[in-house]
């Protein structure tokens, strides 16, 4: 889920050791349409720290520089493009396997590539992983907890609840109190107008009423 196209998975190939060297991660990479009809392309570019899954503003502007002096030198995109590199915010997808586990016990959407119990987008609360393929997931008015497998899902974020505004002003002040070199919110590391676009809650208004046949893939509960 780090990526969606042949054409990101590529260029996650080059830009995972450039983050790695300023000790970052890239969460997720969107090459993507333009806001407006021939203008050009936007190259999404989601990080985190290494050590705790946060990011400075500064640490987004150097890993922004690193990635250009690349993408100017190998050219590997057609067209004319912009670059945006940003935090992936409070609400933020999850991409990654581990990522199940470092945000178990919140609330969280999940959207897969078929349907599962008849249907495709499950909301509940996470508890983990198991086997090292499964999401762990306690849906909403169900008493066993669902086994998704992680090769199903194609879309996956945190929701936006006071549990998880409140996580997030936590980490604000921490970064206050430990000085860091810029101070702003979350959102400000938004350089996008639309970083969620492909991800809105508004998809998930009628999650329950998708109900398939018999022949669908069944979620392992325990």
């Amino acid at each position: 889920m780090r990526a969606k196209t042949t054409e990101d998975r590529k260029l996650i190939e080059a830009f995972d050791p450039i983050a790695e060297a300023l000790g970052l991660d890239i969460v997720r990479v969107r090459l993507m349409g333009s806001n407006k009809p021939g203008g050009p392309r936007r190259l999404q570019i989601m990080a985190e720290r290494k050590t705790d899954g946060d990011i400075t503003v500064n640490q987004c502007a150097r890993l922004s520089r690193a990635l250009s002096a690349w993408l100017e030198e190998s050219d590997p995109i057609v067209g004319e493009y912009i670059l945006e590199v940003s935090s992936p915010g409070i609400d933020r997808p999850l991409t990654r396997l581990k990522d199940f586990d470092t945000y178990s016990g919140l609330e969280a959407r999940l959207e897969l590539d078929r349907l599962a119990e008849g249907r495709k987008r499950f909301r509940g609360i996470l508890t983990g992983t198991e086997d090292g393929e499964y999401v762990a997931i306690d849906l909403e008015g169900e008493e066993d907890t669902a086994m998704i497998p992680f090769d199903w899902i194609i879309d996956a974020k945190l929701v936006l609840n006071d549990e998880l505004l409140k996580i997030g002003a936590e980490k604000a002040a921490l970064r206050r109190e430990q000085g860091e070199d810029d101070e702003e919110e979350d959102e400000d590391l938004d350089f996008g107008d639309d970083a969620d676009a492909e991800f809105d809650d508004e998809d998930f208004d009628d999650a329950d009423d998708d109900f398939g046949d018999d022949d669908d893939d069944k979620l392992t509960k325990n």
